[in-house]
């Protein structure tokens, strides 16, 4: 195919190839995965995916795919991605089903992508190879933030990209290297003299004519091959350097089984212990028969290779340089050979070079590390150095791009943890000026030191007049001079200050030269001395606007030495600033919410029943004050014939329509579940048919534990619980003799709402007298800091300790352990302690 003739979207040529050895790379990398899931969190949609595009688009990462998405291909014909990498720019589309560019694919006809937002991906700047996009099945509005909040997730994702290709790349140098070494045919030995095993490798066995099984691992062994004519000078060599701590080296014959005769050049060092005494001897053995072609051969692999090599001799001169080598360090060979390396390259005299090369040789250890050398070269390098009969020997690769890549992902993800953590620090209670206060302080903390030296942020009160509230600076011992600042700025302010200019046009302003613009605007005394003190150089002035109505402002300062703020600087203030003022239009606009909602919660979740010889607790915690109920909801009620019904259930959603749909839920479950002869997975299926003909488009998650027993089985002391789960996290039976089971079945069963043909099973368990059942949602034991597996072993963990609690103790302390600092999402438990029977 021709590249006119190719569909809109394939890269060509070695792009195609780059972009096949990705897709291979990057299949389900789990730093891609952390990347999507952020991008679901902060956009707030069902899915994100990372897709390749060569002959057909691949998803090698995603959040929210279906299972087996993560591999998935699609036809470029079909791909709204392709789209995106063909126009090279964000693709938004807000109404898929109505969009003419995309109406007519696939995954759009099918109704899975109702809104999608797609940025192209970049790896070396380069033509794009894929898109990261975010859809979901409804249709949506994307806004500019939006847009740039996906198009700063992407910088992220195509630098993880960029460090997978460039580390393949380096993989492949060090694998063609250690051929090259083994190619050598060098073998190595390590003698240890206190206990007399000598160990050779698989190479040493061969060149003196042992099978591993043959060799017993003494020096007798190696005595025994060598040539009559150089046994005494050769066991002479080793014990010279054994007496002195010093170093062998010595050529001597050895006659293998056919009774060949083979030249060895053997060569070691002797390793001491902290009273000066020999212990062991360490060193290498090669074949020098056929020494000149050997040399030959070796000289055109060295120079063959992509990686830089060079050796030393004993007295750190240079012996060998390859081709590589000589392009890297910029020096023609000729000035390299037999010159020292301290006096050609003085900056590693001291440098982590000089210490590992020193080790290498007088350890006779190879070494591994990284190290920076500065101008000329100017360069990081990943080196490898091992000692050799002849000297050092040593490889290295510039690594410089890999390490820039990687402080570029640091500082993007710094920056992303940075708005992360604002919208958390912005998450707690806001419902008076005084918690205001303190959520910003937070975030004050926050911006410091990653966007600048020191910060204040304002709010405007109802009468539109601004006031300082928040402060904070990096060094401790001026935080207290910020805070008089902040106390006497405003009043001195002129009209055209920047954070005043900032209010009146709702727009970021970058100040290269604070001081002349404000400081030598301020008149003398307190206010003047305070700013002189803190000697800022440059400044952010931004700010906080939602709705429409300005909230407030950000004030961010850098100090002499800092750069000024650039454009990626003011984007990530500028999302700081409107998710701050977000949170706080959000918290004022939801109080009226609160207390519709404390109402419904009040209506909705009643208190259990108390039957004989059980104890039921149940315990309802909200995720956050602006929706103080949500879709979580548990229940407990008797049966006519007597038997105790225990309910937990979670709506999807979370806000006062998932609140209602919970409580239609619950009264339906109720109604179904009080009449004789059904069981838990009869009530499941029943509600599942009642959604389906009510048309209720809900979907949620439930399990029902029904407390049942026979006369034999009261005369025994057992009770039955029966059970059906419909993809809920499984209940937990804790019993009299601490062990704890999840009350799960071989596989997850379909959540109600999803199909009402859905086969729902029953399974029963029988426990002694005593024992605890608890149900609980997902916020107990899953979170954006926990996930379900670690929060499920934390839960058993905590429910064994607490075991001989009382029960409404064990539900609080279960509350407080394991969300310590505070409920990202509403909690719901039942629990109930079968009294034993006497």
């Amino acid at each position: 195919m021709t590249a006119a003739e190719q569909p809109p979207g394939i890269p060509s040529g070695d792009r195609l190839e780059l972009v096949r050895r990705l897709a291979a790379e990057a299949m389900g990398d789990r730093s891609l995965q952390r990347l999507t899931d952020l991008a679901t969190r902060l956009l707030d949609c069902d899915t994100a995916q990372v897709s390749l595009l060569g002959e057909v688009q691949t998803a090698v990462a995603g959040t929210g795919l279906p299972p087996g998405g993560i591999g998935a291909q699609l036809p470029l014909a079909d791909s709204l991605c392709a789209l995106a990498v063909a126009a090279d720019a964000p693709m938004v589309v807000p109404d898929a089903a109505h969009d003419d560019r995309v109406r007519d694919r696939t995954p759009v006809r099918e109704g899975r992508v109702g809104a999608y937002l797609g940025i192209p991906l970049r790896v070396d700047g380069g033509e794009p190879v894929g898109a990261l996009c975010v859809y979901g099945p409804e249709p949506r509005t994307w806004s500019d933030h939006d847009v740039a909040l996906l198009r700063q997730l992407s910088y992220s994702v195509g630098t993880e990209l960029q460090l997978m290709a460039l580390t393949s790349e380096y993989e492949a140098h060090r694998l063609r290297f250690e051929l090259a070494i083994d190619a050598a045919g060098i073998g190595s030995f390590d003698w240890n003299l206190v206990t007399g095993r000598l160990l050779w490798d698989d190479r040493l066995l061969a060149l003196f004519g042992y099978d591993r099984a043959d060799f017993d691992e003494t020096i007798d062994s190696f005595a025994d091959r060598l040539h009559p004519d150089d046994r005494e000078r050769t066991l002479e060599a080793l014990q010279a350097a054994i007496d002195t701590v010093g170093a062998y080296d010595a050529e001597f014959r050895v006659v293998v089984p056919s009774g060949e005769t083979r030249w060895i050049r053997g060569s070691g060092r002797a390793v001491a212990d902290d009273r000066g005494t020999s212990v062991r001897l360490l060193g290498a053995g090669y074949d020098t028969t056929p020494q000149r072609q050997d040399d030959v051969r070796i000289a055109r692999l060295l120079e063959a290779m992509k990686a830089s090599f060079f050796s030393l001799d004993p007295d750190w001169r240079f012996t060998y340089v390859n081709a590589e080598a000589e392009r890297v360090l910029g020096v023609p060979r000729e000035e390299l050979l037999g010159g020292d390396v301290w006096e050609l390259f003085p900056a590693a005299v001291g440098s982590d070079f000089e210490r590992h090369y020193r080790a290498a040789v007088s350890t006779g250890t190879e070494r591994m590390f990284e190290a920076y050398y500065p101008p000329p070269l100017d360069a990081w390098y990943e080196v490898r150095a091992w000692p050799t009969p002849d000297g050092l020997s040593v490889s290295f690769l510039d690594v410089t791009e890999r390490r820039a890549a990687e402080e570029h992902m640091r500082q993007i993800t710094a920056r992303l943890a940075l708005v992360a953590d604002t919208t958390s620090a912005m998450s707690a209670s806001l419902d008076s000026r005084e918690h205001e206060e303190q959520a910003l302080q937070r975030v004050a903390g926050l911006l410091v030191p990653e966007l600048g030296d020191w910060v204040i942020i304002s709010l405007v009160d109802p009468e539109g007049r601004m006031h300082d509230v928040a402060g904070w600076h990096r060094e401790p011992d001026l935080r207290e001079l910020v805070g008089r600042y902040a106390r006497v700025r405003l009043a001195a302010l002129q009209p055209d200050a920047p954070v005043l200019r900032a209010l009146a046009s709702g727009q970021g302003l970058v100040v290269p030269d604070v001081g002349a613009t404000v400081g030598e605007t301020l008149p003398p005394g307190e206010v003047s001395d305070t700013f002189w003190a803190l000697a800022p150089q440059s400044a952010m002035a931004l700010p906080m606007a939602a709705r429409g109505r300005t909230l407030g402002a950000l004030s961010i300062y850098r100090s002499a030495g800092q750069p000024v703020p650039d454009d990626a600087d003011v984007s990530v203030a500028r999302d700081v600033a409107g998710r701050v003022a977000l949170a706080l239009d959000n918290a004022r606009l939801y109080d009226q919410q609160r207390r519709l909602a404390e109402g419904l919660q009040r209506s909705l979740l009643t208190a259990p029943p108390q039957p004989d010889h059980s104890e039921i607790v149940v315990r309802y915690h909200p995720a956050m004050a602006v929706a103080e109920v949500g879709g979580d909801w548990y229940d407990a009620f008797l049966q006519p014939a007597g038997a105790t019904m225990l309910v937990i259930g979670d709506v999807v959603g979370h806000d006062t329509e998932a609140a209602a749909a919970m409580g239609q839920l619950r009264g339906m479950l109720r109604g179904i579940a009080y009449r004789e002869g059904i069981g838990p997975a009869g009530v499941l299926a029943d509600l599942d048919a009642a959604i389906d003909g009510l048309q209720m488009g809900t979907l949620a998650t439930a399990a029902i534990v029904r407390i049942e027993q026979t006369a034999t089985e009261r005369a025994a002391g057992v009770t039955r619980l029966r059970w059906s789960n419909a993809g809920h996290p499984p209940p937990l039976v804790l019993r009299p003799d601490g062990r704890i089971e999840e009350l799960a079945g071989e596989r997850a069963e379909l959540m109600l709402g999803v199909d009402r043909r859905a086969r729902r099973s029953e399974s029963v368990v029988t426990v002694p007298r005593g024992s605890t059942v608890l149900l609980y949602t997902d916020g107990l034991v899953e979170g954006r800091d926990l996930s379900l597996d670690e929060g499920t072993a934390r839960l058993k963990a905590a429910l064994g300790e607490l075991a001989g609690e009382p029960l409404p103790e064990l539900c609080d302390a279960l509350l407080a352990r394991l969300r310590p600092e505070g409920l990202q999402d509403d909690v719901a438990l039942v629990a109930l302690r079968l009294h034993p029977q006497h």
